[in-house]
C-alpha cells in the first residue's frame, strides 16, 4: 500500500512564510482567513486526502476509466470519494460568494489541492479543471451564462473540460479545424473533433460543462480567429433542471502510460447536426478567453509535480527506514542498517525533499501574487503583482513538474530492484507524473514563453524586481544561513547574467533564444528555489531563537536549505553557458542528417 500523509506542518509552514497567510484576514474581501480558520481547513483537508482519498489512488490506477459504447465508468471507490468532496464543500474554497462560494484566498485552496492531487492525482484533475472553468466563465461569460451554469459547478456537482486540441491542432492552437455557425436564435451549431479532453466524460457528476474552442465561417487565421463556447453535456433549463441531452459525446479514451482513473477522451461535437454552444465573450477573443483557464490549469499541473514528489519522497522514507540491507560505510560493526544509512540514499532522499519544498515555495508565491493581484484597489500595486504571476507562471508548471519526474525517477531508485515492480507502489508515481511536462503546454513551450514575453514584459521590470529582492535578502541572511551567501550570491549573478543575454536579443535574435529557453528556466526555477528556501531557514532561525514551534521540524528546514545551497544551486552556474551558447548546435545539421543511414 503507497503512504502518504498530508504534511500540515510543512505546508503551513510555507503558506505563513511564501504566501503572507498571517497577512490574509486584513486583505480585503479575506477577513474570515484568519489563522485559526486556515489552520482547520488545513486539519479537514489533511483528513479527506488521508483517510478517503489516498486509499483509492492504488484502486484507480489498477481498475482505470472504461468506456461503454459512449458511456465513460470510473472506478468504483471514486464515486464515494467524490460524494465526500462535494458534501465538505471543498470546491468552493476561493469561488465567489454570491455564486455560492466561500471567498477565501486562492492559496489557501492550492495548499488544499496538493494534498487532494497526492493522495490522487488521477482524480485531483477533474476538480483542477472544473474550478479552471469556473475562472473563464465567470472573467468572460455573460451574466445570464454565469448565473446559469456556475453555482452547480463551484458545488462541484457540474464539471467542466478543456477542448483545445486536435489530431491536426496540438501546441499550435491556431491550426484548429472545428467549426461554430451562428443561428438566429443567437447560439451557435458546434463541429468538430477533440482529442486527449481530461475528464471530458464520466459519471461522477450530473453534467459536463465543455469550454470548446472553435472558429466562426468568417474568422481570421491563426488563434487571432478562434472563438470559446460553452458546450453542456445536458442543456439547461431555465429553472436550472436538466433538459436533453445535447449533441456531445465521447468516442474513444485512450490507452495511457499513467493517471489512468483520470479518462482522456476523444470527444466529437455535433455528429448528427444539433450540437448547441454559447458564446463565452466576443467571436475571435477565445484564444485570450481561454488563458484563464490555461494559466489556472498550469499552476494546478506544476503543483502536481510537488504533489508527487511529496508522495514518492514519503513512500520512499518508508521504504529506506524498513530496508535492512550492508553495514554502515565507516560503521564499526559489520552488522547491515537500514538503507537510510547510507550516504547516497540520504542524498536521494535530501533531493526529492529539497526540491519539492522549493517548487512547492515557488507555487505558493505565484498563488499568493494572484490573490494580491485580485484583492488590491492600488493600481500600481496591482500591476506589480499581475506581472509577478505572470512571470512566476511558467516556471510553477515547468521547473515543478521536471522535479516531479525526477522525484519519481529517484523514488524508483532508492528502492532499487523492488522500484521496478509495480506491486510496491513506487512505479505508478514515475508513471503518473510523466504526464505533466507535457500537457498544459509543454515544458518547452513554458520555456519560451518566460525567455520571451515574460523576459520583455513592461520592459524587463518584474523580472529585474524579483532579482533585486533576492540579492538584498542574500545580503541579509541569519547566522545559521551565512555560509550559503557566496554560492547563493553567484547563482543570482548567475540568473542575472543570463536574464540581460536573453534580454538583449529580444525578439530579433529569437532562434537563439529558443535555443536557450529550456535552461533559463531551469536556471530560473532553481536560484528561486534557493531564495525561497533559505527566506524560509531564516524565520526557521528566528522562531528557534524565540522558542516558537516545533525545534526539530525548524531544524530540518534550515538542513533541507543548506542542503539546497550547497548540493543543488552550484548547477546553476553552469547553465549559462547553454544559454548563451544559442541555437547554432542545435540547427546547423540539416534535417535529413538526423536520420540513422
Amino acid at each position: 500500500m503507497s503512504y502518504y500523509r498530508a504534511p500540515i506542518e510543512e505546508i503551513s509552514f510555507a503558506l505563513e512564510t511564501v504566501a503572507g497567510m498571517k497577512q490574509w484576514s486584513s486583505v480585503p474581501g479575506f477577513e474570515e482567513a484568519g489563522e485559526d480558520l486556515v489552520q482547520a481547513v488545513l486539519e479537514e483537508a489533511g483528513k479527506l486526502a488521508n483517510d478517503v482519498i489516498s486509499p483509492t489512488n492504488e484502486i484507480g490506477d489498477a481498475e482505470g476509466a472504461k468506456l461503454d459504447g459512449n458511456t465513460v465508468t470510473t472506478p468504483d471507490a471514486f464515486k464515494p470519494m467524490h460524494e465526500a468532496f462535494v458534501e465538505g464543500g471543498w470546491s468552493t474554497l476561493s469561488a465567489d460568494p454570491e455564486l455560492g462560494g466561500q471567498g477565501l484566498p486562492a492559496s489557501l485552496e492550492i495548499a488544499v489541492t496538493e494534498m487532494v492531487t497526492s493522495a490522487n492525482m488521477a482524480y485531483s484533475l477533474q476538480p483542477l479543471l472544473t474550478s479552471g472553468a469556473i475562472a473563464a466563465i465567470d472573467a468572460h461569460a455573460s451574466d445570464d451564462l454565469r448565473l446559469k451554469y456556475l453555482p452547480k459547478m463551484i458545488t462541484g456537482e457540474w464539471s467542466g473540460a478543456m477542448n483545445l486540441t486536435e489530431p491536426s491542432a496540438g501546441s499550435d492552437v491556431g491550426a484548429l479545424r472545428a467549426r461554430a455557425e451562428k443561428q438566429p436564435d443567437g447560439t451557435y451549431k458546434i463541429s468538430g473533433q477533440k482529442i486527449y479532453i481530461t475528464w471530458g466524460e464520466h459519471d461522477l457528476c450530473d453534467n459536463v460543462i465543455h469550454l470548446v474552442l472553435a472558429r466562426l465561417p468568417d474568422s481570421p487565421p491563426g488563434t487571432k480567429g478562434i472563438s470559446m463556447f460553452i458546450v453542456p453535456k445536458f442543456h439547461v433549463n431555465d429553472d436550472g433542471s436538466l433538459g436533453e441531452r445535447n449533441d456531445v459525446k465521447c468516442v474513444s479514451i485512450e490507452h495511457k502510460l499513467g493517471i489512468h482513473g483520470s479518462p482522456t477522451c476523444t470527444m466529437a461535437f455535433g455528429e448528427e447536426g444539433n450540437c448547441v454552444g454559447y458564446l463565452v465573450g466576443e467571436e475571435n477573443f477565445g484564444m485570450r478567453n481561454m488563458f484563464t483557464m490555461m494559466n489556472h490549469a498550469r499552476i494546478g499541473v506544476g503543483l502536481q509535480g510537488v504533489a508527487i514528489a511529496e508522495r514518492a519522497y514519503q513512500h520512499s522514507v518508508a521504504f529506506a527506514t524498513d530496508r535492512i540491507q550492508s553495514a554502515a560505510i565507516g560503521g564499526k560493526t559489520r552488522e547491515p542498517v537500514a538503507i537510510i544509512e547510507h550516504p547516497d540514499v540520504r542524498r536521494m532522499l535530501m533531493t526529492m525533499r529539497a526540491t519539492a519544498e522549493a517548487s512547492r515555495a515557488i507555487i505558493y508565491r505565484n498563488v499568493w501574487a494572484i490573490d494580491r493581484a485580485h484583492a488590491s484597489t492600488d493600481k500600481e500595486e496591482k500591476r506589480s503583482a499581475i506581472g509577478e504571476a505572470d512571470l512566476l507562471t511558467p516556471i510553477s508548471k515547468a521547473y515543478s513538474t521536471d522535479i516531479g519526474v525526477e522525484a519519481a525517477s529517484l523514488a524508483v531508485q532508492v528502492h532499487g530492484g523492488m522500484g521496478f515492480v509495480e506491486e510496491t507502489g513506487v512505479a505508478q508515481f514515475y508513471r503518473d507524473s510523466r504526464i505533466a511536462p507535457i500537457y498544459e503546454g509543454t515544458n518547452g513551450i513554458q520555456a519560451l514563453d518566460l525567455a520571451g514575453r515574460k523576459l520583455n514584459a513592461d520592459g524587463g521590470a518584474h523580472w529585474q524586481a524579483l532579482i533585486a529582492e533576492m540579492r538584498d535578502a542574500a545580503n541579509d541572511l541569519g547566522r545559521s544561513m551565512a555560509g550559503s551567501k557566496a554560492v547563493l550570491c553567484e547563482g543570482i549573478d548567475a540568473l542575472e547574467d543570463a536574464a540581460n543575454t536573453l534580454f538583449a536579443n529580444g525578439f530579433e535574435n529569437i532562434v537563439d533564444t529558443a535555443g536557450g529557453a529550456t535552461p533559463y528556466l531551469r536556471l530560473w526555477g532553481t536560484v528561486l528555489g534557493a531564495h525561497l528556501l533559505t527566506q524560509q531557514a531564516v524565520e526557521a532561525e528566528r522562531r528557534l531563537a524565540s522558542n516558537e514551534g516545533n525545534p526539530a521540524f525548524l531544524k530540518s528546514k534550515i538542513t533541507v536549505a543548506k542542503f539546497f545551497v550547497e548540493q543543488l544551486l552550484p548547477s546553476a552556474t553552469a547553465l549559462v553557458g547553454p544559454i548563451k551558447a544559442g541555437a547554432a548546435t542545435m540547427t546547423t545539421m540539416d534535417t535529413a542528417d538526423f536520420e540513422r543511414a
